[in-house]
């Protein structure tokens, strides 16, 4: 049994005044920072300018903050339609995943679209990271205790006996009497870590573009709808929480999606295909100028 007593705050007010960062946020800004450089020293490989990738990522950090929240405060309508003046403070804590990556994705690819960038590379170039950014992320879910689970009477069950920590809210008990929980976030951990390898293998072998971003989008959806039955969450309907259903929506435009579009090709075709629509890009520039 594991038993995690280790306070919810990286920095508290009796460090730092009023200032407080959680691990959980703390985790989070290591984690977007990482999928950004990572992407950005890729982005060069694919012809695309490192400064846009940075541009693109504060809209699409802009629209995971909204999603996240929006999803969370849907989540959590009985509690916020009291008051609502809440709903805006991000800063007290709430978010949900789903809504951070989806909301990422629509606010970075509207940017992209806009900015005349091409989204499906850029979305490909994003999708073997984000596993990866979101685990270190949800290392802080660890050490705060901010899921909820079912109970678990294994070797591998966990349980927050910090006071400060929101585990000792969850309906199996309190602070001093919790039982031991199923460690959803670290099935999560190692389903991201799965999902990474999957799409670092295909990430020059499928076709056309976007295609890996939604194959990203379809494996996670998969892995949170299998993980979120262990978890304690508000449930909707017929036993499912609001993860579920947002999984499903997902897998039903994703899967579809790669079985009509999506192709496997070697390197050696991969890198012609590029050749060739370089090539294309430029007569048609030059042809512009021409005119």
């Amino acid at each position: 049994m594991i038993t995690i007593d280790i306070h919810p705050n990286l920095f508290s007010g009796d460090l730092v005044g009023a200032f407080v960062v959680s691990w959980h946020g703390f985790l989070t800004f290591i984690a977007v920072l990482v999928a950004v450089v990572l992407v950005g020293r890729w982005a060069p490989m694919k012809g695309i300018d490192s400064d846009a990738i940075y541009s693109i990522a504060i809209w699409a950090i802009i629209g995971g903050i909204i999603g996240a929240r929006l999803v969370h405060v849907i989540d959590n309508w009985d509690i916020y339609q009291d008051d609502p003046g809440q709903i805006l403070a991000v800063w007290s804590g709430g978010i949900g995943l789903w809504g951070g990556i989806l909301g990422g994705f629509i606010g970075g690819a509207t940017y992209a679209y806009f900015a005349k960038h091409p989204v499906g590379v850029i979305a490909d170039l994003t999708a073997p990271v984000l596993p990866f950014a979101q685990s270190i992320g949800r290392i802080g879910d660890i050490i705060n205790g901010e899921h909820c689970a079912k109970t678990l009477d294994l070797f591998f069950g966990m349980r927050w006996s910090n006071v400060e920590s929101p585990a000792v809210q969850c309906a199996s008990g309190g602070a001093a009497t919790m039982d031991y929980v199923h460690p959803v976030i670290v099935y999560e951990i190692l389903w991201n870590m799965l999902s990474m390898a999957v799409l670092w293998k295909l990430r020059d072998r499928i076709r056309p573009d976007g295609m890996l971003f939604a194959l990203y989008l379809a494996l996670y959806a998969v892995g949170r709808f299998s993980i979120t039955f262990f978890r304690e969450d508000k449930v909707w309907a017929l036993g499912m929480q609001e993860a579920h259903y947002i999984a499903l929506v997902v897998l039903i435009i994703t899967i579809p999606l790669l079985v009509a579009r999506a192709r496997f090709t070697s390197k050696v075709a991969l890198v012609g295909e590029e050749i060739a629509e370089r090539v294309r890009g430029t007569r048609a520039e030059r042809r512009r100028k021409d005119r």
